[in-house]
């Protein structure tokens, strides 16, 4: 049975009903037929807790997630532009230092354009398209996928400037964090950061050349000329990070306090390999990934996140697909397996099925909870890397095994699906957490752009404080609504607070919403073939 709860927006009329009930059996009858008489009269929510063979509208949710990439954009905005609430921004940026840095994302709520989750979040984009891009274009979102890549790699050419130049960062945290105005209003520094041969960043370089090497697969057929360049691009990249080794936050301090490398860079640079091997198909980027995997780490940790900070998991994932090519030498399979076994350990520790206890934590409702900020990273993450083990396990005939437990491709895709879910709706809070999705989602997200009165209607400036005074505080919802992003989420007993200062749960991040593109995509084609082709409606409904 479906668990169904009726949240009426307006209780003044129940409360008055219950105060005149007694316990008398004709009373309660009485009373349940004029509740229902009068229904009509007040606007009523419907949230109903999904069940496994039920669905929400993912096609929806995938348009609406890729709508969330513009909202993010920074530079000077195409003709195209959807998001109407922004404006051109960031239209100096490099110019103190001599290089065009003008492009590219902001990261969040935030005006800082940082390197390394930009990078992560274009893999992401990437490597969505890449498993499920006939899905992305049977329901039509292709273009809107190929230009939220593209405005992160078109970013990253010109961040590149020479094979052994990257630069990583343009704005300060510290004197962004100050302020609180919309990015056409920035006032803040744009100072712009770099790594070179004295000060490396194989982390950095690692992940820019992982993002650009997926990307020149996803337009290796649409845009032949732009695929090559991207991957020059990742291949200077990869030998800069490889030959000049260290992390790129002791080389730009200011990023310690917000994108500190926590892994070190080595999860990065097998991650890059095995990109430009996926890209490429030359040996030598597999003999990489092979040869260091110990040194590396890659065949040692055993983990249980994935995110833009650490790549094991991703990184060993991408390795087990490849033993399906059933190409490798002997030696090559069997560091291959060992990749595999540690993926394996990570898809297990999702589902709750390693019995070390080594699992990772769950809320009481079944949202994998893994830290106290930004939960929701993980989860997405998580959740895209369970779809496409699952694809790999029923394409190839096998199935999964957790300490002597047999787990089927159908039952890791079932709970990769209930963690969509519920971001969807499916919760005790009966919220949306992608922002902009049903009738009930975060109406007060942590984004400065969002919070204040768009410069479109209102082109007069608003200050550093003037922002704090007039908009961060107030208790109205935002004026601008955030569609498609994904905020931090419930914290670990399923709660969430809707307000705007409670930036660990209410602040969305683009390394959020990008792992959601693919998996949206997936379960939209599969709800459509469910349906014989007719899009199902939406658990969650308004009257």
């Amino acid at each position: 049975m479906e668990n169904k709860k009726l949240h009426v927006n307006s209780t003044q009329a129940l409360k008055i009903l219950i105060s005149t009930s007694t316990h008398n059996c004709s009373h309660y009858l009485l009373l349940l037929l004029l509740f229902i008489s009068i229904l009509p009269l007040f606007p009523i929510q419907i949230s109903i807790f999904a069940k496994a063979d039920q669905a929400f509208d993912y096609a929806d949710a995938l348009e609406k997630s890729l709508l969330y990439f513009e909202s993010q954009r920074s530079g000077r905005l195409p003709y195209n532009q959807r998001v109407t609430w922004r404006d051109h921004s960031g239209l100096t940026d490099g110019l103190e230092q001599g290089v065009d840095l003008v492009g590219g994302y902001y990261d969040a709520g935030d005006h800082v354009k940082f390197g390394l989750p930009m990078a992560f979040t274009v893999t992401m984009l990437s490597w969505g398209v890449i498993e499920y891009r006939q899905q992305i274009t049977d329901a039509g979102e292709l273009p809107h996928a190929l230009e939220a890549i593209k405005w992160g790699t078109d970013y990253f050419i010109k961040a590149h400037t020479s094979p052994n130049v990257l630069w990583a960062e343009v704005g300060d945290g510290d004197t962004d964090h100050y302020c609180w105005q919309r990015p056409e209003d920035m006032t803040t520094s744009r100072q712009a950061y770099k790594i070179d041969e004295i000060n490396p960043g194989s982390d950095l370089a690692g992940e820019t050349a992982a993002a650009m090497a997926a990307a020149s697969i996803v337009f290796q057929s649409t845009n032949p000329h732009y695929s090559h360049l991207l991957l020059q691009h990742a291949q200077q990249l990869f030998e800069f990070g490889d030959k000049f080794r260290g992390k790129y936050d002791r080389s730009v301090g200011v990023v310690k306090s917000y994108y500190a490398s926590v892994s070190g860079y080595m999860d990065e640079l097998l991650w890059a390999a095995l990109w430009l091997y996926k890209a490429t198909d030359n040996e030598d980027y597999l003999k990489y990934v092979i040869n260091k995997a110990h040194d590396f780490g890659g065949t040692g940790w055993t983990i249980t996140e994935f995110s833009w900070d650490v790549k094991y998991a991703g990184l060993q994932l991408m390795a087990s697909q490849m033993l399906s090519e059933g190409k490798h030498e002997y030696d090559a399979r069997k560091t291959l397996e060992k990749y595999r076994s540690k993926a394996e350990y990570y898809v297990c520790s999702c589902l709750n099925k390693n019995n070390n206890g080594t699992n990772v934590e769950r809320t009481p409702s079944g949202l994998l909870y893994v830290r106290q900020w930004n939960n929701m990273q993980y989860v997405s993450t998580a959740s895209f890397l369970l779809s496409i083990y699952s694809d790999f396990l029923k394409a190839s005939n096998q199935m999964l095994a957790c300490h002597g437990e047999t787990v089927s491709p159908e039952e890791i895709y079932s709970f990769a699906k209930s963690q969509v879910d519920y971001i969807l709706g499916s919760n005790p809070q009966n919220m949306s957490y992608l922002v902009g999705f049903g009738p009930n989602y975060p109406k007060m997200v942590h984004h400065r752009g969002a919070s204040i009165v768009s410069y479109r209607e209102n082109k007069g400036f608003i200050g550093c404080t003037q922002g704090y005074d007039h908009w961060y505080g107030r208790d109205e919802v935002n004026p601008n609504v955030l569609v498609g992003a994904l905020v931090g989420g419930p914290d670990f007993q399923d709660n969430f607070r809707d307000e705007r200062y409670n930036f660990m749960q209410t602040e969305a991040c683009t390394y959020n919403t990008a792992p959601l593109v693919g998996v949206f995509a997936k379960l939209s084609q599969l709800e459509d073939q469910k349906s014989g082709g007719e899009r199902s409606l939406p658990l969650i409904a308004s009257y």
